[in-house]
């Protein structure tokens, strides 16, 4: 069965989550004071069901529930920044949207990627987190965020605001976005380095087709990359990610497919992986715990 380890970066997640409709309610509330009746229980209801969603995942930290805090998380910044437009309480509102703010900010951390991606590990595994490239979040997947949270909440709301036809038709079309959405959302958390008996397992369906496994007798290097290590003929698995790259160099070439587009490339001989975890120091550090020839 997979295994959770409790860690300080998961309990932070929980206080803050747990703190923010004590902080950020008031102005929300009163911002849904100006609406019609069927509209506040609406909308209310939906905001608390995300809070829920959240705190109840944060309490099974998962790849899966990772996917989950991270595609609700954001909303509450949006939310609370819709309630501090025009507010009556500014104070409230301003403490609202910071609360928000660090909450999601909390949501994103390196250290709980960790957390809950090693959450999935079965029996002697050890997993962290790969760095999501700035390009790709900044990019689609935000694009894709907008249109999954427009899709899950439009209907609904139009619906509480007795706009039956467009209601209806954002309701059908909608939910289905979401949940299109909330898979691709999902690739983003199944990036990862596994630390296995065997050596280690380098998985990334962004950047490539299959995981790899790099046997722990082939392995000759597991270290900060240098600067010239793609000019050397390492293989560049980061996709751009910023951050610290850890180069895996092997004495026997290794072969894989890389992501390119839609379709794949087969690389041949490659005897240098290169990688950015979100934690280089403590991707490393475990690399030393499990005799890999860290330098």
């Amino acid at each position: 069965m997979p295994r959770s380890i409790p860690s300080a970066p998961t309990w932070s997640l929980r206080a803050c989550w747990l703190l923010l409709p004590v902080v950020a309610g008031p102005a929300v509330a009163d911002a849904f004071d100006e609406r019609s009746r069927s509209v506040q229980l609406v909308g209310s209801g939906l905001a608390w069901i995300a809070w829920a969603l959240v705190l109840v995942a944060t309490l099974v930290p998962r790849t899966v529930t990772l996917t989950v805090v991270r595609a609700v998380a954001p909303g509450s910044v949006v939310l609370a920044g819709w309630a501090a437009v025009g507010a009556d309480r500014p104070a409230w509102a301003a403490a609202g949207l910071v609360a928000a703010v660090a909450s999601t900010g909390v949501a994103f951390a390196p250290a709980v990627a960790d957390a809950f991606v090693d959450g999935s590990s079965y029996g002697d595994e050890r997993r962290v987190a790969l760095r999501a490239p700035l390009a790709l979040v900044l990019g689609p997947a935000a694009l894709a965020w907008v249109l999954g949270a427009a899709g899950a909440v439009a209907g609904p709301m139009l619906l509480a605001a007795e706009q039956w036809a467009p209601g209806g038709v954002a309701l059908a079309v909608g939910v289905p976005v979401a949940a299109l959405v909330g898979r691709r959302l999902h690739v983003l958390s199944r990036r990862w380095l596994v630390f296995v008996p065997a050596g280690l397992v380098v998985h990334d369906p962004i950047a490539m087709a299959e995981p790899v496994l790099l046997q722990r007798h082939l392995l000759r290097r597991v270290g900060p990359a240098p600067a010239d290590a793609v000019e050397a003929g390492a293989v560049d698995l980061t996709a751009g990610a910023l951050g610290l790259a850890i180069e895996l160099r092997t004495a026997e070439p290794v072969s894989l497919g890389r992501r390119r587009g839609r379709g794949t490339v087969e690389v041949e001989g490659a005897d240098a992986l290169l990688v950015t975890p979100g934690r280089p120091g403590t991707t490393l550090e475990v690399a030393a715990e499990r005799k890999l020839p860290v330098s």
